[in-house]
């Protein structure tokens, strides 16, 4: 149940990203014509950008471990025997899940500082709040670290996670 839930919340992040950043597109290519054409960018594009894509690569981070998309070296999984194999993976995986969880952990004072003090990025016309950020930093971070103890039980196969060839998830 939990299992299910968790992945459906990574793939909702998923989603969001994919849509924040289809939408960012639209953004840029409107700021690249109003530039060329009309000698007016749309104010405040630069500052858009730049939270938007720390927002979206936390957001798909997730995802990326639950689904086994995160970088290892697999040459040398390859060539250790299964026990060898399995402990590195499980060193990996909590290494990954303590990395994170440092992320979150240091990232706490920084979004509670930009909600109270009515944090911004830009001057002038367009001024861009900086707690949504900083915030999904924290849950984002706070949720991979989840993912890669799930990871790290699911070597073990602690979790019973299978698919439907009775083999545990290549997470």
């Amino acid at each position: 149940m939990l299992i299910r839930l968790n992945d459906l919340l990574t793939k909702a992040l998923l989603v969001l990203a994919a849509l924040l950043a289809f939408a960012l597109s639209f953004l840029v290519v409107a700021d690249v014509l109003g530039r060329d054409i009309w000698l007016k960018p749309v104010k405040g594009t630069k500052e858009m950008v730049e939270i938007s894509i720390v927002i979206i690569c936390f957001l798909q981070a997730s995802h990326a471990v639950r689904s086994g998309s995160m970088i290892r070296v697999d040459v040398i999984l390859e060539l250790c025997p299964k026990a060898l194999r399995r402990l590195l993976m499980v060193i990996g995986y909590l290494a990954g899940a303590g990395f994170f969880a440092l992320i979150a952990w240091g990232s706490v004072d920084g979004a509670i500082h930009a909600w109270v003090s009515n944090e911004f990025e830009g001057e002038g016309a367009l001024r861009i709040p900086v707690w949504p950020a900083r915030f999904v930093i924290v849950f984002s971070s706070s949720l991979v670290a989840l993912q890669y103890l799930i990871a790290a039980l699911s070597v073990f196969e602690i979790l019973g996670l299978r698919d439907e060839a009775g083999e545990a998830p290549h997470v």
